[in-house]
């Protein structure tokens, strides 16, 4: 009896034994899991969620058109199986434990409708964008976005944002100056940091808001333009995560890129790099040099060229770094440093003419400039909210700017009877570091509504220059038998050292006397301190006489001073949710001061402004709000305006500033009518504002006679006005797949200029139209029509009444198709047509064509392989027109662009979330 208990404890310890390893290769043995799901009918049920969960593993997905699934490296053991519909049975099946093979097809599911009332639960739909006073929210659940997609791809799907190639952002027609994660400034608010890195699908709501500034949110009291300010929330489980991606890409034209990102979200904490290396004109940062060549102004025109916006041909290489952390409960602390540095290498064509009476200049141009710039921006953020609910802001930005400049221009110039042909040719190097600190203190009061508010700006800035300019021309006399030639040599070495201080302090207290009322005392101060210190060294006569020998006529040594105060009241009203209304007045003293201490000259201008201010914003109802706004500004005079000094270093156009220059003041009125109907989901809003400037500082331009020679110096003149009116409107139509945006615009631009001491009118009226009409067809395909309509009428009135009439048409269409979970073909076209320009570079109509094919491959689709053609038709390299009509200066200019090429990219996103606890 004994040995029968040891053989059958023997043999249930090697039963045990066998089941355990039996178990232990199951749970490392990957499996393949598949089935149908079917209907009452026996049906292929399709759409149906089915979720697999194992020791090892939980994976979810759904079930074909046919009703078929599949699961791939399948880990682990005890797996069950669920499948549910809405209307539905929910059923659950599991797989054997001992389950040995690697391919397993599960027994039919059949799934029986239910019928059954929950009570207490209501289904909801999201609605996609929410209206209120000063944002506009867009809640992105209730958008389609291709999965893994970035931000950047996702806003341009939003109805009223627009994005253009280059990364910059539009909302509701007006350029987005600032991006917000949570509240706080990613990368120092920089737009393209953020579009560019976070997924879209981390996203949970898109704010777009109009932003008076910290000082007037404090006052609760918003007089002044606002600014367009996105702010990214956030979902909860993305709050606390670690992503990034690498990008890798060679193609034709010895186009390359690189780039690679880590970011890091901890609730609240964040951490970010980035880098990035290109010559495709791709940049992560949307800052860098004020003024650096190959850049122009963009606008909302070029939102869906398709063309590459940048002049030039471009090689950038950037990086960056931002922090920020909630240091206590009520203390934030954020930083950033970013360094670009930009090579660019522009050719171009431009044709200027300048009209006079019996004199007609013209100056055609072939020229090429390089630019070495070297970028470095460092920002922090301090923010404490104190027990007592004071406030103090601390924002510091720090900014260091080095440049090497070249610039070669083939220059030809003619009048009636002179021609002048030469070159000149213009290299520097130039450092200019700047420091800006922004301040800001809120004082709260037991009573409600009290409250004293200070904000000091401290602004330091210095420029160094040193720049070698060498002129050369024929100068042939057609008037003379036979014609004369006489050769012209310039070669000047200039020295620039100059500083700009300033510094600005407000004060504001608020006062409630009633329920409904408050009274703001205000006190504002402005002080801006200039100097400069030029040498110019005449090369040739310098090798003449052996030593260096300076111009003294072009020498400055030069101080300036602009001082400026300004006291007031302010009324305010606001019986109710829906009207507030405001009136202010204040006095604005002012004076400007000029210095010469070699000659031992003062210039002096002192004046009084009388600055009232008003406005009202009324809510008609819950969708319909109108408001009306009056500010008064000041705008003192720039260096380039006021330097005393000759500046002939381009012999054929010579700027003497004017010390004695007066400041503008600008009047401007506008009005703003938004309606928005959310059952619809439309939007439209329209604005008309009108702006008098008295003391407009214009060009005083004077010709010599029989020569080709421009002299341009600046006075004070009244008679400046601009009217401008814009609207938007977005709607879907018939469903939320077909959504349509409607834009328009209209300025109307009276300007004044002086010409031979004779006074010149130049109007300028420039209309544009553009309509949108996107299509988004379930998960599959997506297009995007696009037409553009701009009209530019400028006349002006002196030597004789002159108008030029352009007109520009474009019309584009962009389509994406998903022809599997993994691959997806897109092209994107535009054809513009250019008539009634001077030139007839100008005047051509190219047509842009752009493909690519993307396919998604690792886990999770990690992995993202991009075979791309830019510029098929190779017509890209021509788009860089400008035009400009100013006094009785007709000036259009083209510049090269980056042209045809392919290129093969490879991009992997990495991702990772926190365990679960």
């Amino acid at each position: 009896m004994k040995n029968i208990r040891c053989v059958i404890l023997m043999v249930m310890v090697g039963f045990s034994y066998t089941l355990g390893l039996f178990e232990l290769r199951a749970q490392s043995l990957e499996k393949h899991i598949q089935g149908i799901v079917l209907d009452s009918a026996s049906n292929g049920l399709s759409g149906v969620n089915i979720r697999l969960t194992s020791t090892m593993d939980t994976m979810v997905t759904s079930s074909s058109a046919d009703g078929m699934y599949y699961f791939k490296h399948v880990r682990g053991n005890h797996i069950r199986i669920s499948y549910s519909m809405l209307g539905h049975q929910i059923v659950t099946k599991l797989l054997s434990a001992t389950e040995r093979s690697a391919f397993v097809v599960m027994p039919n599911v059949v799934l029986v409708p239910q019928n059954a009332l929950i009570e207490g639960v209501s289904v909801t739909k999201t609605i996609p964008v929410v209206y209120s006073e000063d944002t506009i929210q867009y809640n992105m659940d209730a958008f389609k976005f291709r999965a893994n997609s970035l931000l950047e791809e996702a806003l341009k799907q939003l109805p009223g944002i627009q994005v253009l190639r280059d990364g910059t952002v539009y909302a509701q027609g007006k350029q987005v100056s600032t991006v917000l994660v949570d509240g706080k400034k990613f990368f120092g608010g920089d737009v393209n940091t953020a579009t560019k890195n976070l997924p879209a699908d981390f996203v949970k709501k898109i704010q777009v808001i109009n932003y008076f500034g910290d000082y007037a949110t404090e006052r609760g009291i918003k007089s002044d333009e606002p600014e367009k300010v996105i702010n990214i929330v956030l979902k909860e489980d993305s709050k606390r995560i670690t992503f990034g991606q690498l990008t890798a890409g060679g193609g034709t034209s010895d186009r390359y890129i690189g780039s690679v990102g880590v970011n890091r979200f901890d609730d609240g904490q964040e951490f970010s790099v980035v880098g990035s290396l290109n010559n495709t004109n791709t940049s992560l940062f949307s800052f860098g040099s004020p003024s650096g060549v190959g850049e122009r102004e963009k606008s909302l025109f070029d939102a869906n060229d398709f063309v590459d916006p940048t002049d030039g041909l471009n090689n950038i290489k950037s990086f960056g770094f931002n922090y920020s952390d909630n240091l206590a409960e009520n203390t934030v602390l954020s930083g950033s440093y970013s360094f670009t540095h930009k090579q660019n290498v522009t050719t171009g064509n431009s044709f200027l003419r300048s009209d006079y009476l019996g004199n007609k200049i013209s100056n055609e141009e072939s020229y090429r400039t390089t630019n070495n710039d070297y970028y470095h921006r460092l920002t922090a953020e301090f923010k404490h909210r104190f027990k007592n609910n004071d406030v103090l802001e601390i924002k510091p930005v720090f900014s260091y700017n080095r440049v090497y400049f070249g610039n070669i221009r083939e220059r030809l110039i003619n009048n009636n009877r002179i021609t002048n042909d030469g070159t000149y040719q213009d290299t520097a190097s130039q450092q200019n570091p700047n420091l800006d600190v922004n301040m800001l203190y809120a004082k709260s009061f037991k009573k409600p509504g009290r409250k004293f508010v200070g904000n000091v700006v401290l602004n330091f800035n210095s420029l160094n220059k040193l720049e070698h300019v060498v002129d050369t021309y024929t100068s042939i006399d057609s008037s003379m038998n036979p014609p004369r030639f006489t050769k012209f040599d310039q070669q000047y070495f200039i020295e620039q050292r100059s500083g700009t201080d300033g510094v600005k302090a407000a004060m504001s207290f608020v006062e409630p006397f009633s329920d409904y009322s408050t009274l703001e005392f205000f006190y504002d101060y402005e002080l801006t301190d200039m100097t400069a210190v030029r040498r110019v060294e005449d090369r040739l006569k310098s090798a003449e006489f052996d030593q260096s020998f300076y111009v003294d006529s072009l020498g400055v040594s030069y101080n300036y001073r602009f001082n400026s105060s300004r006291a007031g009241l302010s009324y305010q009203y606001v019986p109710n949710k829906k009207f507030r209304t405001s009136i202010g007045f204040a006095v604005q003293p002012i004076t400007l001061n000029g210095y010469l201490p070699r000659e031992d000259l003062h210039y002096r201008y002192d004046n009084v402004n009388l600055v009232p201010s008003a406005g009202f914003k009324w809510r008609l109802d819950n969708e319909l709000d109108w408001s009306v706004d009056y500010v008064g500004k000041n705008n003192q005079p720039n260096f380039l305006h006021i330097i005393p000094v000759r500046d002939n270093s381009n012999s054929q156009n010579i700027v003497t500033g004017n010390p004695e220059l007066k400041a503008e003041f600008s009047n401007r009125i506008s009005t703003t009518l938004r309606k928005f109907i959310t059952s619809r989901n439309q939007y439209f809003e329209s604005n008309f504002a009108y702006n008098k400037v008295i003391n407009k500082i214009v060009a005083d331009k004077t010709a010599f006679r029989n020569s080709t020679i421009q002299e341009t110096t600046f006075k004070n003149a009244d008679g400046y006005f601009d009217v401008k009116w814009y609207y938007l409107f977005n709607t879907p139509l018939f469903d939320e797949s077909l959504q349509l945006d409607l834009i328009g615009n209209t300025d109307f631009y009276n300007n004044i200029s002086f010409v031979n001491d004779e006074r010149n009118r130049t109007t300028q009226f420039v209309y544009s139209q553009s309509a949108q009409l996107r299509y988004t067809w379930s998960d599959y395909f997506e297009s995007l029509f696009n037409t553009n309509y701009m009209l530019n009428n400028a006349t002006y009135t002196w030597p004789y009444s002159t108008e030029i009439t352009a007109h520009s048409l474009l019309l584009s269409g962009a389509t994406k198709g998903y022809l599997s979970d993994y691959v997806t073909l897109g092209a994107e076209m535009s054809q513009r047509f250019n008539s009634g320009y001077e030139s007839s570079f100008m005047n051509n109509n190219p047509t842009i064509l752009n493909a690519y094919l993307e396919i998604s491959f690792l886990p999770n689709k990690l992995g993202l392989l991009r075979f791309q053609g830019f510029d098929l038709l190779d017509q890209n390299k021509n788009m860089g027109t400008y035009s400009e009509y100013i006094g009785n200066d007709l000036y259009e200019a083209r510049n090269n662009r980056l042209g045809r090429y392919f290129m093969v990219t490879f991009n992997m996103r990495l991702q990772k979330y926190p365990k679960k606890k």
